[in-house]
């Protein structure tokens, strides 16, 4: 589940690429260089944003983990207590009974007896009880030693728990501030200006659904999916149902074909077969930027559908758009 904190709308963006997509004209090549800038601040910016968010799904993701190791090392160091607890016991116990069936004179020393074979029998039966006080004692060493070997790993994993909650709440103000400072640029335009940005934005992507895309299988599953999805809004964080990320959508599109995937672009590195960028086949999953920040599906014919940004939704666009930085190949 997206982080509540991350589900903002790029409402001033998405309206953007909505209206100038359709009304307002490709920016011609004498564009004005100001206008060129503030859309190379705002595209970054965006960028930025979606880092920090699929940053703060990998935190969620060792966050789910650490919660989990948490919970069974206390429920082990509790079962080591228990141990601790009963070997202590049983040598305590031993100690006194060892001591009460014992004659014990004025000056405070065990009274034997004085028949010879009586006392050898005394001292073996003694040594033999001593020897297994001993054995038991030594258990409870190292038992002991063992439960503190637990607590201090249920100590590290509590400090790692805090540490990545920070983290959490630290990526998650950083894409707040970003996405604010790219609507508040957008928003000082004039509505000429965001139009021209927003034409731009587009030029290159396209919200038409391809008719030669081959794939079959678990892929095409996925690929039907990604492609029912061209147009909807991007929004960070977001796994559906009508708005997505980069990696909220790729991660719901496998999930139709029977393929669990974590919601961040860098785990979803880690599921399935490496494969280079000269041998790519359609439902292949294709990542971008170092470290890896952005995912896409493969369509083919060197295009990939993917939640962009939030200047213009989910769209096609071509493989080598972006930074290429690998692909695998899920299931």
């Amino acid at each position: 589940m997206p982080h509540a904190r991350l589900r903002l709308v790029a409402g001033v963006a998405s309206s953007i690429a909505i209206a100038g997509i359709a009304l307002v004209p490709a920016l011609p090549s004498n564009a004005d260089p100001d206008i060129e800038q503030v859309q190379a601040k705002v595209d970054r910016l965006f960028h930025e944003a979606e880092a920090a968010t699929e940053r703060h799904h990998d935190a969620e993701l060792r966050l789910d983990e650490l919660r989990a190791d948490l919970r069974d090392l206390r429920a082990d160091e509790a079962k080591q207590q228990k141990r601790v607890d009963a070997l202590q016991a049983a040598v305590d116990r031993d100690l006194a009974a060892e001591y009460e069936g014992q004659t014990i004179s004025a000056t405070g020393r065990m009274v034997v007896s004085g028949d010879p074979a009586t006392f050898l029998s005394e001292l073996t039966t003694l040594s033999t009880y001593r020897d297994i006080q001993a054995r038991s004692v030594d258990e409870l060493d190292r038992e002991s030693k063992a439960l503190q070997i637990r607590r201090e790993a249920t100590e590290e994993s509590a400090d790692d728990l805090a540490e990545t909650e920070q983290t959490l709440a630290k990526e998650s103000k950083e894409a707040d501030a970003k996405l604010a400072e790219a609507k508040g640029i957008l928003g000082d335009l004039k509505a000429e200006e965001r139009a021209r940005i927003a034409a731009e934005s587009s030029r290159g992507n396209s919200t038409r659904l391809p008719d030669d895309v081959k794939a079959s299988g678990r892929a095409a599953a996925a690929i039907n999916f990604a492609l029912a999805q061209l147009g909807d809004s991007y929004v960070f964080g977001a796994a559906g149902p009508n708005a997505w990320d980069c990696s909220g959508l790729t991660m719901v599109a496998w999930g139709q074909a029977g393929v669990s995937l974590p919601h961040s672009s860098r785990a979803q590195q880690g599921y399935g077969t490496p494969v280079s960028s000269d041998n790519l086949q359609p439902g292949d999953l294709v990542f971008y930027y170092s470290p890896v920040s952005h995912v896409g599906i493969y369509l083919g014919g060197g295009r990939i559908v993917h939640a962009a940004n939030p200047s213009t939704g989910v769209v096609i666009s071509g493989v080598f758009s972006m930074p290429f930085s690998g692909a695998v190949r899920p299931g």
